[in-house]
């Protein structure tokens, strides 16, 4: 394994070779120190022993010559075995006090960020084309990208080592920390301070769990206990057939195990205009009704962990929100039975794709229509790159082009599939799901475990094609995010890129602004576009996925078009309490 060549190892090796250069030096010109010793006849033989010399030196220079060509063969093997453009440490300190890493070796930031950027520009250069040119052209084009796409991986595949240990150290480190969070001492319920989240916000199931994130990202930032208040929860409020529970706990595990009360001494509402502090609990309003934001809110990740994170992966406010998620969607026993049962009556495995389509109430308001053929075009892409890897790493393999398909329209299994069936594709899921997804059954405990069954197994596909402006569709994303463990068929830990959206870029309802960097100059070529200058901040509204993205230019205060290879992300982070150093 290339990790387990260390630093150490290659400088012990580079030592004993100059060993054994002087020890052969010696070995050569050793008889030099008798060069003067007497003949039988007490003289100096000059001329004998000068030849001697003369000889032993041109041999000793072709040997050196010939060291030195090994020295420089040897130096260039070691370049290209070892990581190249690695940072040494003996021991790095991690964030917030954790352990330090496992490896002496870890790429630099600078080398993982210009990875990345690789990858996102290869995509953007394929959005522009795809728009321009005539498919036989594209057939060639795509060929080329998905080659490139191989050996971005090839070289990712390096550093997996570490990318696997850093990503379960602060997949660890902010598990524990929610668990402290949310489970003090039995005993310390009744002092411990609290917040208090009531589920009742007006909207469908993703927004509710996305306000729940929301309300556990300001009780980690304060350092107070979340309390869920769900008895006003809309979903499941009648128990099933067979089941002893109702609501949130006929789904998810409690968000705590020892503290659930929200009594306190002192109690009071959320306000800007108090000092939060001195009051035991505070009841936490919806996002959009916070005054005088506090700069922990999204799209800011904890500045605790904003080194690592942005190192580490290309989505880190995703990363971060996937990870309280994953804590909230805890399958309860019942429900983790259900999706078991349900994995092995369709037969789930992978490679698989999953497609998400959102209709019903969203068309017309919030989303424009998409037929089914537009989903698959992204979904054919994904497995052409993945044939061409294969081919690349001359397997013989035949792959299964599965479709997870999730969606609240059932006449998508009678009256879209067919064509793809026929070209070979085969899709997983059942229609009887999409039916309980239906306004007059939305609310019901089978509509429930359905809408979490299709988000679990969004999450677990490889390769996620859906609308972003459905928030189903986000917390599959975010959820995504938190299956580390590689498969025999991709070695991708970073999740980041592994999606499509047909219409809107990433984003979390009610999050403070989502701002670029532009990195180079452009100069606006219609009336469309605007300028940019190096070091101007953007306030991106959407990429177009035609190369080109929509924004704000916050300097000029233009607002137009302008190509999205020239900005980069600018990472906000906050502190936040829960990852103080003890």
């Amino acid at each position: 394994m290339i990790h387990s060549f260390s630093v150490t190892s290659a400088s012990r090796l580079l030592i004993a070779i100059v060993i054994v250069w002087l020890l052969v030096i010696f070995v050569i010109t050793g008889p030099l120190i008798g060069w003067s010793h007497n003949r039988d006849d007490g003289n100096v033989d000059m001329n004998s022993n000068g030849e001697m010399i003369l000889a032993r030196l041109s041999r000793a220079m072709n040997e050196l010559t010939a060291l030195k060509a090994q020295n420089e063969e040897l130096r260039s093997l070691l370049q290209n075995y070892l990581p190249i453009d690695l940072s040494v440490t003996s021991g790095q300190q991690s964030d917030a006090k954790s352990s330090s890493l496992k490896s002496s070796y870890f790429p630099s930031q600078e080398y993982e960020l210009s990875r990345r950027r690789v990858e996102f520009n290869m995509n953007e250069l394929w959005h522009f084309l795809r728009t321009k040119t005539n498919s036989s052209i594209m057939q060639f084009v795509n060929q080329i990208k998905h080659n490139m796409f191989y050996d971005l991986e090839v070289i990712e595949k390096r550093d997996n080592i570490w990318r696997k240990s850093e990503f379960k150290r602060l997949n660890d480190l902010v598990k524990n920390k929610i668990n402290e969070l949310q489970n003090p001492v039995k005993d310390k319920c009744g002092s411990t301070k609290k917040l208090i989240c009531q589920l009742n916000k007006g909207c469908g199931f993703g927004c509710q769990i996305h306000h729940l994130v929301y309300c556990m990202i300001v009780a980690m930032a304060t350092k107070r206990t979340l309390i869920m208040n769900s008895q006003n929860w809309r979903y499941a409020q009648s128990k099933s057939k067979g089941s002893s529970n109702k609501g949130w706990d006929s789904v998810f595990l409690p968000l705590s195990q020892t503290c659930l009360d929200d009594s306190g001494s002192s109690r009071i509402s959320w306000s800007s205009s108090s000092d939060l502090d001195i009051y035991q609990v505070v009841d936490l309003p919806i996002i959009d009704s916070m005054r005088s934001r506090p700069d922990y809110l999204p799209l800011s990740i904890p500045e605790e962990l904003t080194q690592s994170l942005v190192q580490l992966h290309g989505a880190p406010i995703v990363w971060f929100i996937g990870q309280i998620v994953s804590f909230l969607m805890r399958p309860s026993q019942e429900m983790s039975d259900y999706i078991k049962k349900q994995k092995e009556r369709f037969n789930f495995r992978g490679p698989i794709v999953g497609v998400h389509v959102r209709r019903t109430d969203k068309i017309g308001t919030e989303a424009a229509f998409h037929p089914l053929a537009e989903y698959m075009k992204f979904v054919a892409d994904y497995y052409d790159r993945l044939d061409l890897f294969y081919e690349r790493n001359q397997t013989n393999t035949k792959v299964e082009r599965l479709v997870y398909l999730a969606t609240d329209d059932s006449s998508l299994w009678s009256k879209e599939i067919k064509p793809f069936e026929d070209m070979g594709y085969i899709f997983i899921g059942d229609s009887q799901i999409s039916q309980t997804a239906s306004l007059g059954r939305r609310y019901s405990i089978d509509s429930l475990r359905n809408i979490i069954l299709d988000i679990w197994l969004l999450s677990e596909t490889e390769f996620l094609v859906c609308t972003f402006s459905s928030q189903v569709c986000r917390l599959a994303y975010e959820l995504m995010q938190t299956r580390i463990e590689p498969k025999s068929y991709s070695t991708k830990l970073d999740k980041s890129s592994a999606y499509y959206s047909l219409d809107d870029i990433y984003y979390f309802g009610g999050q403070s602004d989502h701002n670029q960097i532009a990195i180079l100059n452009h100069k606006s070529q219609n009336s469309h576009e605007i300028d940019l200058k190096i070091g101007d901040v953007v306030g991106i509204a959407g990429n177009h996925w035609n190369g080109y993205s929509k924004g704000l230019n916050r300097e000029t205060k233009q607002n137009g078009l302008y190509p999205g290879f020239k900005t980069n992300e600018k990472i906000a982070s906050a502190h936040f309490k829960l990852f103080e150093s003890n």
